[in-house]
């Protein structure tokens, strides 16, 4: 018997709440794919509305995640991994929000890494910001949590992000993956300063459903400009910021390497 498809539409709501310098929260309905990077070509040859490398109502660009023209994004990611000396050559699973009539716009997109029989080896956090600038974090699970349904982990922000935001701040993931396909995904995290506090919050959860038209057609109704959406929300929350009188940091600077590796014993969190 054929196993089923592993990529599923996620339904998500994804809620933010800075606690510093001011209180601001926002909290906004989107949708992401969890799709399974050896099941492109097959969704690509089996959904109407659903294109890969191509345009379509809905599309996934494997260049929109750094994968050279004419490589495989799963090959991409394996290689990676081999150059960070971690062995996982099994199923790879990518969390992001798709196209949508052309447009997208990814804030954070995870991928997930196992080894070749089960159990996950590394995550790594893709983090995109306004300015065309995008960062991996690349994060290595310890063997006792391979496979463990909850993992918590950390590392230091590369990446400059927001204009209200310091760049010697600390990430805290809890990534929460679903035991069935009935569950809902989540992640949340916390950005903390050099002391521990946490200045800003943030979470996602997402009700699984399976990859198919009518799925998709329904996504569409709901967020018909989903990228440009997501786009005018940082800019409007931005602009609220603002007002409110929240401190303005200037760009420092890309960061010096586009990928930061981070070891399991550095990772790990009680």
């Amino acid at each position: 018997m054929m196993n089923p498809p592993a990529s599923r539409l996620l339904s998500a709501t994804v809620v933010h709440q800075r606690m510093r310098p001011l209180r601001h929260r926002l909290r906004y309905r989107v949708v992401f794919l969890l799709l399974d990077l050896d099941e492109l070509e097959s969704l690509n040859a089996r959904l109407r509305l659903f294109s890969l490398d191509r345009p379509g109502l809905f599309s996934f660009r494997q260049s929109d995640h750094g994968a050279p023209t004419g490589v495989n994004l799963r090959d991409e990611i394996h290689g990676q991994l081999r150059a960070a000396g971690i062995e996982a050559t099994g199923r790879v699973r990518l969390l992001t929000m798709p196209r949508i009539l052309g447009h997208a716009f990814n804030p954070l997109s995870i991928f997930l890494c196992e080894h070749e029989h089960g159990g996950m080896a590394a995550v790594i956090y893709e983090v995109s910001n306004t300015f065309g600038e995008r960062h991996r974090y690349l994060v290595e699970v310890e063997p006792s949590q391979q496979h463990a349904t909850t993992l918590r982990h950390a590392c230091g922000k590369r990446l400059h992000v927001s204009p209200f935001m310091d760049m010697n701040l600390n990430y805290r993931f809890t990534l929460s993956l679903p035991p069935d396909e009935q569950s809902p995904f989540q992640v949340h995290i916390d950005t903390c300063d050099p002391e521990g506090t946490v200045v800003l919050s943030a979470g996602l959860s997402a009700r699984q459903a399976p990859v198919s038209d009518s799925s998709l057609l329904g996504a569409f109704v709901r967020h018909p400009l989903l990228g440009l959406k997501v786009l005018g929300a940082i800019h409007w929350e931005a602009l609220r910021m603002l007002i409110k009188g929240a401190p303005f940091r200037r760009h420092p600077g890309a960061a010096e390497r586009p990928l930061t590796v981070v070891r399991s014993q550095e990772a790990s969190l009680p």
